[in-house]
């Protein structure tokens, strides 16, 4: 039995060089107001529709929550 070999090419340079700046925008945006985590409980079936309808809308469950918070509590 021979023994396979296996080239292992260069690390990709042009992609990881592009992350950092698209990482640093993303912290900009996101550090204009300090945020805070709430974890809820939620039924299982709550959920799965929250998660179906959103991501049929391409969006993300927390920003539809964030964006319910503040219709109900706005801007304190």
């Amino acid at each position: 039995m021979s023994a396979k070999k296996v080239s292992i090419g260069t690390r990709p340079t042009t992609r990881s060089q592009e992350q950092p700046a698209q990482a640093d925008e993303w912290v900009k945006d996101r550090a204009s107001e300090p945020m805070k985590r709430l974890t809820i409980d939620i039924p299982a079936d709550l959920h799965r529709a929250i998660k179906t309808a959103t991501a049929s809308r391409g969006a993300k469950i927390a920003d539809e929550v964030r964006e319910l918070l503040m219709q109900k509590y706005g801007n304190h």
